[in-house]
């Protein structure tokens, strides 16, 4: 019986690798939806199409109103690689993929100016997506996916294989199993059309406004979604019949794989098949009323529309059918002209030929052979194979524990760790941004390597550095913690005023000894960094670490008394209410005391980590990434003039980047004295300009 069953289960077994082959190893196929990236775009709710020019020095933003027959240049310095339309905005990736722009009121403004939505040299964006709110690129080199605006929590944290964006929510495709997962500020809409493809195994999706398609592993086209105007009835054909999709409003349009020609269904898009049908197209994209296509032949951009039979053509020629990128990344070829539309900036990579894979082959005929002598042979080889494999398993396992502690007591002991330096990032484009160099030194041993023991072996590593106190005699400085002397808190517990045997007056931070279990790693972590971080500082601008105990579970950090009150209490006094009542009521004064305070950390060195985050971090990130620095601002300052702006502005920046998740991608202290300088020097200089070579974090809307 298990014979005869044989060429059944190795047909099933082929037709599955078969079907895992088509997903994994045929090239995603393009598509552009409501906002997904191209290098040509119709703006959403306009009469708009921006488009990449071809054949400059620089790949600009050439717009065009097809209603008022008017151009509009954005940025013309600036290079871009990508760009994608929302509701009356449009964004653009920079050539290089480490800077996301965008420009709002699209068609109804023209004098536009950009806001930067994200900017790191060192994690490099790729594709773009953007719907009527929300924007979401593809993390060059990996699957990650980064969202801004419409609450981007919401966005899935697995790896995608390609992301669209459409009104009120965003779908992807997951790399770990090609299930279509979405997203947005309307679950309903995003929950439906999820479900509609819980059961499909997908290659792409593409967004329209209130429906979704895509190509699955068997070349077949598949939409769900709303079909009121029947934007879901696909026309049948054999499969990986299109190669590129596009979604409007209520339409739906595809480029076949054949010939480039144009097919649209759906709200009346179908009527102007019988000119589209004619023309190949590079690809095509719409927006809610307007569909265009790139035509092969001239790389013309040609615009219709589902409501009339009029044709509209930009005028503007040469269009870039695709990015400018390394020759050595096209897989398929290069475009031909490559090197003329690029301007000898890059390649033009040509598109797969997409097919289906071959059949599979028919089941093996085989004679049967005696049931015993098949099961005996199966058993003796499994049990063989097993023996070696779970022996092989066995010892990697003990080589690896093995090995992990030894490492691991190395790295206790280690108190050198190599210097790296950085100047710029390899990306997969040709255009990379301005080279910025960024040392980052990892001192000591990665923070203890935050594995303290609790015998006290931690605090032996500082005794040289800073004083160590008995509990009785910290107690006995402070009137055993008496509520009088209570001046404040820290990161992990309240600062007690107190007086040393010896007579020195010193601020006592003492842990909280009632704090829960699951807070007890965090508060470890507070202490060692505040002991590893301040017994290396000796500078007059930073309080000094005077000493610490760690007596069972109490852990108390003692710090030099200051009279005249830390920064923190002259900020927030409550007689501080408007610019004229304090000194510190004015930018160049903050930044100047930023400024020593940096100088202070720049002598004691870089710490990568180590730090308990805090919200602020997030709330102020965010606001300086969208470009509406003015929320974070203290109105008691009031608003920043002339060159206080450009200061404040690089101060927020520089800020940003301090507080990066990656600690690699951390500018060192050096750079950030050099910031600071700067941004002093700016404010006493009204025609100053972030984009001075001198800054290590330049703005890079005026830097070409």
């Amino acid at each position: 019986m298990i014979t005869s069953t044989f060429p059944t289960v190795a047909c099933s077994v082929t037709v599955a690798v078969i079907s895992i082959l088509a997903v994994v190893f045929f090239l995603p196929i393009p598509a552009a939806a409501l906002g997904s990236g191209s290098t040509y775009a119709v703006v959403y709710g306009s009469d708009t199409v921006c488009a990449l020019i071809s054949g400059q020095p620089t790949q600009r933003i050439l717009c065009y109103n097809t209603r008022l027959r008017t151009n509009l240049t954005l940025n013309p310095g600036v290079s871009f690689s990508s760009i994608a339309a929302g509701e009356n905005f449009l964004c653009g990736i920079r050539s290089g993929g480490y800077s996301l722009l965008c420009w709002e009121g699209i068609g109804r403004s023209y004098a536009l100016r950009p806001k930067r939505i994200y900017y790191d040299d060192a994690v490099l964006l790729e594709s773009l997506s953007v719907g009527d709110g929300q924007i979401c690129a593809t993390v060059n080199g990996t699957d990650a996916v980064k969202c801004w605006r419409d609450d981007p929590s919401k966005a899935p944290r697995e790896g995608l294989l390609s992301v669209s964006s459409g009104v009120g929510f965003s779908c992807g495709v997951s790399v770990r199993n090609n299930r279509v997962l979405c997203w947005g500020k309307d679950p309903v809409k995003s929950g439906q059309i999820q479900t509609g493809f819980e059961n499909q195994t997908m290659v792409t999706i593409s967004a329209g406004e209130s429906h979704a398609c895509g190509l699955n592993s068997t070349g077949s086209l598949i939409c769900f979604g709303r079909n009121e105007s029947g934007q879901l009835n696909a026309p049948s054909g054999q499969p990986y019949l299109y190669s590129d999709l596009s979604l409007g409003s209520n339409f739906t349009c595809a480029t076949r794989s054949s010939n480039g020609s144009v097919t649209c269904w759906g709200g009346g898009a179908e009527r102007f098949n019988n000119v589209t049908e004619r023309i190949s197209f590079e690809s095509v994209t719409t927006g809610s009323g307007l569909i265009c296509g790139l035509i092969s032949g001239n790389l013309s951009v040609m615009c219709w529309s589902p409501n009339n039979f009029s044709r509209i053509f930009l005028p503007f020629q040469d269009i870039l059918p695709g990015p400018c990128v390394e020759t050595s990344l096209c897989e398929c070829g290069v475009y031909p002209r490559s090197d003329q539309l690029c301007s000898g900036s890059g390649s033009i990579c040509s598109k797969c030929k997409i097919s289906s894979p071959p059949p599979p082959p028919p089941p093996i005929e085989s004679t049967p052979s005696p049931p015993s002598k098949t099961l005996t042979r199966g058993l003796l080889a499994f049990a063989i194979v097993g023996s070696v494999g779970a022996f092989a398993g066995i010892c990697s396992v003990v080589y690896c524990l093995w090995t992990g502690a030894f490492l691991g007591k190395k790295k206790v002991h280690n108190s050198v760790q190599p210097t790296i330096t950085r100047g710029g990032s390899s990306t997969r484009s040709s255009s990379s941004p301005p080279s910025r160099s960024l040392t980052i030194r990892r001192q000591g041993s990665r923070m203890f390597s935050m594995r303290r023991q609790r015998s006290g072996t931690s605090s032996m590593k500082h005794a040289d550095r800073a004083e160590e106190f008995a509990f009785s005699e910290l107690a006995s400085a402070t009137g055993n913690f008496s509520s009088d002397n209570k001046i404040g808190s820290g990161s992990f517990g309240v600062v007690y005023r107190g007086k040393l045997s010896d007579g020195r007056e010193v601020a006592i931070k003492r842990g909280e000894v009632n704090a829960k279990m699951k807070k007890f790693q965090e508060k470890e972590t507070a202490f060692d960094s505040e002991i590893a971080f301040l017994s290396r500082l000796h500078h007059k601008h930073l309080v000094r670490l005077v000493g610490y105990c760690e007596e069972r579970e109490e852990k108390l950090l003692v710090y030099d008394y200051m009279k005249n009150g830390a920064l923190y209490d002259h900020l927030h006094d409550r007689n501080n209410v408007e610019k004229h009542s304090s000194l510190v009521n004015s930018w160049k004064m903050r930044i100047k005391i930023a400024l020593d305070a940096a100088r202070g950390i720049e002598n004691g060195g870089d710490v990568e980590e180590g730090c308990v985050p805090v919200h602020l971090v997030e709330y102020s990130v965010s606001a300086i990434t969208v470009g509406e620095l003015g929320r974070i601002l203290d109105p008691r300052v009031g608003s920043p003039e002339l060159g206080e702006g450009d200061a404040v502005e690089l101060v927020a920046y520089t800020a940003m980047h301090c507080v990066n998740a990656e600690g690699r991608n951390r500018p060192t202290m050096t750079d950030i004295v050099g910031n600071l300088e700067r941004a002093l020097e700016l404010c006493g200089d009204s025609h100053g300009s972030i984009s001075s070579g001198i800054c290590s974090i330049v703005s890079d809307i005026e830097r070409d």
